[in-house]
Formats: structure tokens, C-alpha cells, sequence
């Protein structure tokens, strides 16, 4: 089965952001409001039945397309176009240096003789892209091409749930990107816009922490750790006597016991502030830098009112909660007040919907 999925270029318009984890589908739609200004049109978080998706990887397709379905009902779009993510994780990139004014047969050629020597599948078992970076460090008769390769595997799942629920794959991108085309957004808002500043993005999932150390846009370290809010559900159904649902139900409602934030929840934010505190030794380790100027915290656990403060307390470092929607403007049916609780969340699915306005 031949996909012509470019991961780095959507030929079409409109486009929703779709972002399957393994907790939720996420969907964004955003249009163009003028004067370089995003709007808000529509999003939807519709929750995923437990191991329906694990590590990343689609288990159990028809529960995904039917809950994909259903998402895009609420959503209540017409727009069946989507631009989809794979983990991190089951992408391999690399970037090379070609020579300068090739034509896309000949990088063609290039990219499929370097991606032979450091892919460890064989090449058919493989969807291949690249993307001009841009001229050289070494100089003009030479340009930087980046290469991403994903087993096929992969990018079918993805692909045949979203068929299954009669959507549209146009774009597949990879998550660390379209995070950190979202993350774009969020960067305006802080200090000089973040310029020449050490920007650590710290996204926590339901069974994974990822933190990303950005300079100026440009990645300079990933760390995965294996964190995330799962174990605050699983603690309030060990103590609570409740299912997955249930739980997750009452954590997003505040719907939980008198005795539950002093002896679930404070906790709970401890451990992630020591986790986000934990990753940064890592990064002062492993690398010349022994400071980080701001953290942004993304994902489901950073709406829980007060964590940015008990990270920053911890770590000693300005911290606050990403929002990428901030600067733009919301259609009559987005609900402010929601939208500030779930923004964190939708990193990825909010960068998805940016590709619709890629040149």
C-alpha cells in the first residue's frame, strides 16, 4: 500500500489537527483571522478506552476509528482533512549536508544512499521524507537537508483509523515537531519573546514526561522519563475504589473526596516538581549549560491549579503554563474558560493545525 503522505508538506486546505495519545484524541481546527492572526474555530478532547493505544502505538484499531468518529461528530466540522503525528519515538531523523542546487531527483537519490547506511530496516519496510533546511554551516555550494524515516507500519495505523472513521490523512508530521510549532506561540509570551534564553518544554502525559531544552527555537537536548498523570489516577482508584473512567472523570470535574489534595494531590505535585527538577540535573550533566532561564509545563497534568508554582519553587526557575491560543482569536464556540484548562494539552494538535498555513 503506497501512501503519498508528506511529512513535511500539506498540498490541502482546510485542515484539522489530529493528535491520538494514549489517553485521548485530541482535533483542532484554526483559520486564518488576517493580519497574521490565528483563529480558534473549533477543538474537541474525547477520552480513549484504556490500551486502545500503548506506547504510542495504535492496539486496538477499531476502538481508536470509532472513537475518532465520535470526536469528529462533537467536533462539528466539515472539514474531513487531517494532519496526524507520530511519536517521537518511531521516527528516525537525521540531518545531512548535499550539495547545493540539485534537482528533487537527484536528492531523491542522495537521501535514499544516506538513510541506507543508518536506518536499521530495509528501505522498503520504510516511509522516507526530507526538508531543505536551509545553506550550510560550511558554505553557500552546500545545503542541510533533514530526514525523517518511519517504519510503515506506523504510519498505516495512523492512516487506516483515520480512513475507518471517513477522515482524510493529508499530513503526517512527527509530535516533537508539531509541539514545538506550537511551542512557537507560547515562546512570544515570554521575556524579549525568549531570545538567546534556555527555554526547557516539559510536556507530561499520562505515562511520559518529555523534556525538550530549546535555544532559539533550535532543539539542544531530549530527555524521555518515564512519569506522567496515569499514576495519579491510578492512585485515586487504589484509594477511591473507582475504574479508569470513573477516575479520570472525577480528577477532570474536582469531583473527589474532601481528604483528597492533601493526601493524593499535594503529593502527587511534589513528585512531578522533583521529576522536572531530576531532568534538568540531567541536562546540566550531560551538556556545557548549568542554568535554565524559563519551563514551560505542557500536557494534561499541567492544569492542576497551582503546579506551575510547585515547580518553580522546586527548580528555582520561572515557570509558567503554555498556551499557545493566547494572541488569537476564538469563534462564539470556543468557551474561554475551558480553553484555559485544556490549552496545555493541545500542543500537538494545535501545531497539526498550524501545517494548514504552511507556504
Amino acid at each position: 500500500m503506497q501512501i503519498d503522505l508528506s511529512i513535511f508538506n500539506p498540498k490541502a486546505r482546510p485542515l484539522i489537527g489530529l493528535d491520538i495519545t494514549s489517553s485521548s484524541i485530541k482535533m483542532v481546527e484554526l483559520s486564518d483571522a488576517g493580519k497574521g492572526i490565528y483563529c480558534i474555530e473549533r477543538y474537541v478532547i474525547e477520552p480513549l478506552p484504556r490500551d486502545a493505544v500503548v506506547d504510542g502505538n495504535i492496539a486496538n484499531l477499531e476502538l481508536v476509528s470509532e472513537t475518532l468518529g465520535r470526536a469528529w461528530k462533537r467536533l462539528g466540522s466539515s472539514t474531513r482533512n487531517v494532519a496526524l503525528a507520530l511519536p517521537t519515538a518511531a521516527v528516525i531523523t537525521k540531518k545531512i549536508i548535499v550539495a547545493a542546487g540539485l534537482r528533487e531527483q537527484e536528492l531523491e537519490l542522495q537521501v535514499e544512499s544516506e538513510a541506507n547506511q543508518y536506518i536499521p530496516f530495509a528501505l522498503e519496510e520504510v516511509n522516507l521524507d526530507f526538508q531543505v533546511i536551509g545553506p550550510a554551516p560550511s558554505g553557500p555550494d552546500e545545503v542541510e537537508l533533514l530526514i525523517a524515516a518511519s517504519r510503515k507500519e506506523k504510519v498505516e495505523d495512523r492512516v487506516a483509523c483515520a480512513e475507518a472513521a471517513g477522515l482524510k490523512p493529508v499530513v503526517m508530521d512527527v509530535e516533537s515537531y508539531a509541539a514545538q510549532a506550537a511551542f512557537e506561540l507560547v515562546e512570544t509570551q515570554l521575556p524579549d519573546g525568549g531570545r538567546d534564553r534556555l527555554v526547557a518544554m516539559v510536556d507530561i502525559g499520562a505515562n511520559v514526561m518529555n523534556v525538550t531544552v530549546l535555544r532559539n527555537d533550535q532543539s539542544i537536548y531530549t530527555r524521555e522519563q518515564a512519569f506522567g498523570g496515569g499514576q495519579l489516577t491510578q492512585d485515586i482508584m487504589r484509594t477511591y475504589g473507582m475504574s479508569v473512567e470513573e477516575a479520570e472523570t472525577a480528577k477532570r470535574n474536582n469531583a473527589l473526596p474532601e481528604n483528597y489534595e492533601a493526601e493524593l494531590l499535594r503529593p502527587f505535585m511534589d513528585n512531578l516538581a522533583l521529576e522536572v527538577s531530576r531532568a534538568l540535573q540531567f541536562f546540566f550533566t550531560s551538556t556545557q549549560y548549568s542554568q535554565i532561564d524559563h519551563i514551560v509545563l505542557s500536557g494534561g497534568c499541567a492544569v492542576i491549579p497551582g503546579m506551575d508554582e510547585t515547580v518553580k519553587t522546586r527548580t528555582q526557575v520561572d515557570t509558567q503554563i503554555a498556551n499557545p491560543f493566547v494572541n488569537m482569536t476564538t469563534s462564539s464556540r470556543i468557551r474561554p474558560k475551558q480553553l484555559l484548562i485544556d490549552a496545555p494539552s493541545l500542543l500537538v494538535a494545535c501545531g497539526l493545525a498550524l501545517r494548514r498555513f504552511d507556504q
